[in-house]
């Protein structure tokens, strides 16, 4: 059964969980903007004592996220950030620290490798291995680009610092790195993911064993199936990045389409 929370508010359930995984984008700002309503349902868990997260599937280190929000506005909650580049970054450094990469980015994601960036090689062909945190600036919406660049490289491992295929920044809609991994994948080659819906980024930022969980996003691909893999409870946030599908077709058949199941949903997270 899912449950409306639009008219009672998360306050009606938080009552029956102890850790919240809530995403950051989509959730608490659109890229632009904080939503005023997100930041006073953080209010309202940390009056309660409650635990909670704020994960991400941004392709850099926590520090860089923590600094986007600031600059946003967000004076609090600094240390509940963590992002799928910082779950990335501690497996590259204990894996991969002393192999050749090639970065499929823009350039402002630099300080996902800065330690190591003497590895950071200009041409794909000397590389050991692929590390995608998003796409070329020049390139940001042709995906046919990357297939022809991978087309020779199958045979090396891709890391993909975030699964999302798509954002959106204020209205305007983006590819993410998920898209790239995807075509890397559809020539068959093999991608290393990190970041929601698979299981380490979960475990990786927090305690979770014996806690009753639920996860909050507006991504049905990452956000909800994270949460169903997991077998956590979920809160489908349905006016992101979902909402002209939403729109468009009853919530049930779009939760369908992408094969997941949802607790409950609510245009916009509010307390």
């Amino acid at each position: 059964m899912r449950e409306n929370l639009d008219q009672f508010g998360l306050k009606s359930i938080v009552d029956n969980y102890d850790l919240f995984f809530i995403d950051i984008w989509g959730v608490v700002h659109n890229g632009i903007n904080l939503h005023n309503n997100s930041i006073q349902v953080l209010e309202n868990l940390s009056n309660l004592k409650k635990e909670f997260v704020l994960l991400t599937n941004a392709p850099r280190p926590n520090s860089t996220v923590i600094n986007f929000l600031k600059k946003m506005g967000l004076n609090n909650y600094h240390e509940n950030v963590f992002t799928s580049g910082e779950a990335a970054l501690k497996y590259l450094i204990k894996n991969l620290k002393d192999q050749k990469f090639f970065h499929i980015g823009p350039p402002r994601d630099f300080d996902l490798f800065k330690s190591f960036e003497k590895n950071k090689v200009s041409n794909i062909k000397n590389a050991d291995y692929l590390l995608c945190s998003g796409l070329f600036d020049e390139y940001n919406d042709d995906l046919n680009y990357y297939k022809s660049l991978f087309l020779d490289h199958v045979h090396k491992k891709m890391i993909c610092t975030n699964p999302d295929l798509i954002v959106d920044r204020g209205n305007k809609r983006e590819f993410c790195a998920g898209s790239v991994a995807q075509v890397f994948k559809e020539i068959k080659g093999q991608v290393i993911y990190f970041g929601k819906p698979y299981p380490p980024v979960y475990n990786l930022s927090s305690d979770t064993k014996n806690k009753k969980v639920l996860c909050i996003g507006d991504n049905l691909n990452t956000d909800i199936k994270g949460a169903n893999i997991q077998n956590y409870d979920c809160l489908l946030i349905t006016g992101g990045i979902h909402r002209q599908e939403i729109s468009k077709y009853k919530l049930s058949q779009v939760v369908e389409k992408y094969k997941v199941n949802i607790n409950y949903f609510q245009k916009d997270l509010k307390w």
